[in-house]
C-alpha cells in the first residue's frame, strides 16, 4: 500500500488500544484515531472529493488535525496544509493556487477560513462544531484505503520564500512513506514505548514528518501543545514522560532561559533534536548542561520531506553540525558556476535522491530552476569535514558582501550569543553607499540584563576581524518570527 494513510491503519491494526493522541486531558487511541479518520473519508467522499483532489487544512496541533490529515489521505485526497495564522486574503490565494475546493478549519479561526472560501467558491467545514460533529458521526467510515501511486501527490506545503508568491511544494506518498521510515528506523529510534514532544507545528513539514508522521508509524504517542510557551511545555513534558524532544533554536532558548521547575522530573528524555535553522552552540551546550539530554541537529526543507541530514545517534556528536545526509539521501557542494567545491570550502548545498519533491505546485519555471540535473539546489551555504560532517554556512542569499570581504551572519551571531545579556540575536546586510553592504547586528536581552549597543558592538569586534563586526548594532524588545518559531530576518528593521 502506497497511501500514506496505511501508517495509521497499520498502527492502529497492531495495537488499537495504544494512545497515540494526547491533548491536555483528552487521549485518543489508535482505534478512535483510525475510526474517527475513515469517517472522515467517508464525508469527504459524500461531498464529492475524488482521488487525487486537493483538501486544505487550517489548523493549530489539536487532535482534529490528524485525524482530518489521514482521512483526506485515506479518502485518496492531497492534503493542503496551512498557518491558522494566515489572514483570509492569504489562505485564499492558496486555495486558488492550489484549486482545493473543500477546506477544513477549526472554530478560533473560522472566520478568516470562511471569508476565503467563499472569495474562491470552495466550502469550509469547521470542525468542533455541532453540525460538524453529528455529521462525522452520522458518516459510515469509509473502510477501504483508496490506492495511490508511490509518486501520487500526498501533500502540498507552502513555502513563503523571500521574494514573490509563495510555491506550493508536491511531497508524493513515497517522499513521505520514506523520510518516515527512515527517522524512525535510522535517525530516531522511535519505538512504540517513546512519547513524542508535539509543540512544533503540523502544518510545518518538520512537524509533520518528525514529530506526526514518525509518531504514528513506530505506534508511538504525540502529545501535542497547540501554542508553544515555556512554562506549558515543560509542565506537558514532566507530566507525559516526553522521551523525544523536538523543536527549532527559539525553543531550546526560551526552554534554556525558563529553567526547569522544582519537582519537574524529566528522566525519561533521551534524546532532543534541532531543525528548522541553526542552533548557536552556546545554547546547544548550555540546554545539554541544563536537561541532561544530547541535542542532536539534522537539516531539511520543506521541498526535502523534510529530512535530508541528521547527527546519527550511533555515532559521535559534532556540535554546530548538521550531520551526515540520512539513507537514501546524497549532498553535494557546489560553487556559483556549477562545479564542485572539496573538503573545508564554502559551497551551496544540493540533495539529490528519495526525500526530494516532485515539483512546485503548477510553476514548472521555479521547478526547473530549483531541480537541475536529479538535484535539488537548496540555497544553503555549508563546508563538510573530513568525516562527512556538514556545516551550515549560512543561507545564500543572507550573505553579506561588505568591501568585497564575505560575512556570514550566522558567524556573527554565534559571537553574540556568548555575550552574557543576549538572549536572541539576528545579522542582517544593510545598503552603504561605500562597502556596498554593511553588518547590522538586532538582538534582544535576557530578562534583568543590561548592555548598551556599543558594548555589544565592542564585544563582537574583540572576536572577529575588522571587517565583520556589526558596525550598527539594535537593541529591541522581540524579534519577528515564523509559524515554526524561526527569526524572520526579511522582516527585521533596522535602527541606524
Amino acid at each position: 500500500m502506497s497511501n500514506l494513510a496505511a501508517l495509521l491503519a497499520e498502527s492502529a491494526g497492531a495495537d488499537g488500544s495504544r494512545v497515540a493522541l494526547r491533548q491536555g486531558e483528552i487521549d485518543l487511541t489508535y482505534a478512535q484515531m483510525n475510526d474517527a479518520g475513515a469517517r472522515v473519508a467517508g464525508l469527504l467522499r459524500a461531498k464529492g472529493m475524488r482521488p487525487g483532489d486537493r483538501v486544505a487544512l487550517v489548523m493549530p496541533n489539536v487532535t482534529d488535525f490528524p485525524i482530518v490529515y489521514y482521512g483526506i489521505l485515506r479518502a485518496g485526497g492531497v492534503v493542503v496544509p496551512m498557518n491558522p495564522l494566515l489572514k483570509a486574503r492569504e489562505i485564499a490565494f492558496a486555495l486558488r493556487d492550489s484549486g482545493s475546493r473543500i477546506v477544513v478549519t477549526f472554530p478560533l479561526f473560522a472566520d478568516e477560513v470562511t471569508a476565503a472560501a467563499a472569495e474562491v467558491g470552495a466550502e469550509s467545514l469547521v470542525t468542533g462544531s455541532a453540525a460538524f460533529d453529528d455529521l462525522v458521526r452520522a458518516t459510515a467510515p469509509m473502510p477501504e484505503i483508496v490506492d495511490r501511486a508511490a509518486d501520487d501527490t500526498a501533500v502540498i506545503l507552502y513555502t513563503s520564500g523571500t521574494t514573490g508568491t509563495p510555491k506550493g511544494a508536491e511531497l508524493t506518498h513515497r517522499n513521505l512513506m520514506t523520510n518516515t521510515a527512515t527517522t524512525v528506523e535510522t535517525v530516531l529510534h522511535i519505538g512504540s514505548n517513546d512519547v513524542l514532544f508535539g509543540g512544533l507545528p503540523m502544518f510545518h513539514a518538520f512537524g509533520q514528518t518528525c514529530a506526526l508522521n514518525t509518531a504514528i508509524a513506530a505506534g508511538a504517542t504525540l502529545t501535542l501543545l497547540p501554542r508553544f510557551e515555556p512554562a506549558k511545555a515543560l509542565e506537558i513534558m514532566a507530566r507525559d514522560g516526553v522521551t523525544v524532544f523536538l523543536g527549532v533554536p527559539t525553543m531550546y532558548t526560551a526552554l534554556l532561559h525558563a529553567g526547569i521547575p522544582d519537582g519537574y522530573d524529566l528522566s525519561r528524555m533521551r534524546l532532543a533534536v534541532s531543525g528548522g535553522a541553526s542552533l548557536p552552540v552556546e545554547i546547544l551546550h548550555g540546554f545539554e548542561r541544563q536537561f541532561g539530554v544530547t541535542v542532536l541537529e539534522g537539516y531539511g526543507l520543506s521541498e526535502t520531506s523534510p529530512v535530508a541530514s541528521f547527527n546519527p545517534p550511533d555515532r559521535p556528536r559534532k556540535a554546530g553540525s548538521i550531520g551526515i545526509p540520512i539513507r537514501g539521501v546524497e549532498f553535494m557542494l557546489v560553487a556559483d558556476d556549477g562545479t564542485t567545491v572539496g573538503p573545508g570550502e564554502v559551497g551551496e548545498i544540493a540533495i539529490s535522491g528519495e526525500n526530494v519533491m516532485r515539483a512546485y505546485w503548477n510553476r514548472p519555471d521555479a521547478t526547473a530552476e530549483a531541480i537541475r540535473d536529479g538535484w535539488f539546489h537548496s540555497g544553503d551555504l555549508a563546508r563538510v569535514d573530513e568525516d562527512g560532517y556538514y556545516f551550515i554556512v549560512d543561507r545564500k542569499k543572507d550573505l553579506i558582501i561588505r568591501g568585497g570581504y564575505n560575512v556570514y551572519p550566522r558567524e556573527i551571531e554565534e559571537v553574540l550569543y556568548e555575550h552574557p545579556a543576549v538572549a536572541e540575536a539576528a545579522v542582517v546586510g544593510v545598503p552603504h553607499e561605500v562597502h556596498g553592504e554593511e553588518v547590522a547586528a538586532v538582538v534582544t536581552l535576557r530578562e534583568g540584563a543590561q548592555t548598551t549597543a556599543a558594548q555589544i558592538r565592542d564585544y563582537v569586534k574583540r572576536r572577529v576581524a575588522a571587517y565583520k563586526y556589526p558596525r550598527i548594532v539594535t537593541i529591541t524588545d522581540g524579534l519577528p518570527k515564523g509559524a515554526t518559531g524561526k527569526i524572520l530576518k526579511r522582516e527585521i528593521v533596522v535602527g541606524q
